[in-house]
């Protein structure tokens, strides 16, 4: 069968240079981008600064990069810039809407370049470009996960109408050493490493949550960019560190009524180093317990198929959010008002972004 996957492109030129933005949230000077310089040079920087805007942030010489602290996004979203996050990474998310390339990677400052098992160094963003690039199948599992991985294809059984697949939207990838665990995981097991590295990819099942880390993550901006917000989190707000949680459970709903895939797996970074336990439990406390009652809201989200958009779709989970979890804690009132205000903010910026999308082959909608 014909294969839908991207090769490798010759060392000389790099995937999609021209089409991908790779964004950078961040507090200190960016040393850590010397490791990457050979997979990352070659690509277009969005970095936003966040905390003191006076601070003057530090990048390596050599690389495109364009950089925005808190006074610019005032600047450039006025009184819409509210839907941002200050002193969180959730601020990560502002660099999703003033891009202007079809694909989007985004990592941490504290990811380094990681070895796979013969010792050589992962290209993380050369693997995210290839799991986009390849469709998903999240509408009936393949027991050898990716079939359109070199040395792999659909098993027996697997039905012949749903093997074209569905477009990929997004890429999670992992990570090694330092696991991305919630506190009170930190707390009891405080020397634990992820040592284990697992050669797949799989498409998340459609009907299945998951939850997404933004540490190493990559996605198809056209295809579900407007349902990639962070949230409100960090400074003023009553919770943090769930701001890629929000969001993973957000576009998975999105995805799977349009018709569309999300990849986990591969690539790894290498993940340097642990974040306190008692201040992540600070900040993770109320999600901690009310994810308990987010979870089941999520997995009950029913959007009507007037929802064509990504937008569209967006809206109408705000109108959710406000009707069903703003019992739950006025915060989610503010989410909700958030949500609306992130979504005028991106057509703002964004005013060519299509308010229509066609459902892929195999969508169930």
């Amino acid at each position: 069968m014909a294969k839908h996957c991207v090769s490798a492109s010759p060392s000389s030129t790099p995937l999609l240079k021209d089409e991908l933005d790779i964004v950078i949230p961040t507090i200190r000077n960016l040393d850590f981008l010397e490791m990457w310089r050979p997979f990352f040079q070659p690509y277009h920087l969005i970095i936003v600064q966040d905390g003191d805007p006076s601070k003057v942030i530090k990048v390596p010489e050599g690389f495109d990069y364009e950089l925005y602290n808190r006074n610019d996004i005032n600047k450039i979203l006025g009184p819409k810039a509210s839907c941002i996050s200050f002193k969180d990474s959730a601020c990560r998310c502002f660099g999703y809407m003033v891009s202007k390339k079809k694909y989007i990677y985004t990592i941490d400052d504290d990811c380094f370049v990681a070895k796979d098992p013969t010792g050589k160094e992962i290209n993380a963003l050369e693997q995210h470009i290839k799991n986009l690039l390849c469709p998903s199948t999240p509408f009936f599992f393949n027991t050898l996960y990716d079939p359109y991985r070199d040395g792999a294809d659909f098993v027996r059984g697997y039905p012949f109408s749903l093997r074209e697949g569905v477009p990929t939207a997004v890429s999670h990838g992992l990570w090694l050493n330092i696991p991305d665990y919630d506190a009170p995981t930190q707390l009891v097991k405080p020397l634990e490493r992820n040592t284990r590295y697992v050669d797949a990819v799989m498409t998340i099942p459609k009907g299945t949550l998951f939850p997404m880390c933004g540490m190493n993550l990559a996605f198809d901006r056209e295809l579900i960019g407007p349902a990639m917000y962070f949230g409100l989190m960090g400074d003023g707000q009553p919770i943090g560190r769930y701001d890629d949680m929000w969001a993973g459970w957000c576009i998975k709903v999105i995805c799977d009524h349009l018709g569309l895939g999300v990849k986990t797996g591969l690539p790894y970074i290498w993940h340097s180093k642990a974040s306190n336990p008692f201040v992540n439990l600070k900040k993770e406390y109320k999600g901690i317990y009310w994810q308990e009652e987010l979870i089941p809201f999520f997995q009950s989200v029913a959007l009507p198929k007037e929802c064509t958009s990504v937008q569209k779709c967006y809206l109408e989970l705000s109108k959710q959010v406000k009707a069903k979890l703003g019992k739950v804690d006025d915060y989610f009132n503010k989410l909700a008002d958030a949500m609306i205000i992130w979504i005028e903010a991106w057509d703002d910026l964004n005013p060519s972004t299509p308010t229509a999308a066609k459902l892929p082959n195999g969508s169930s909608k």
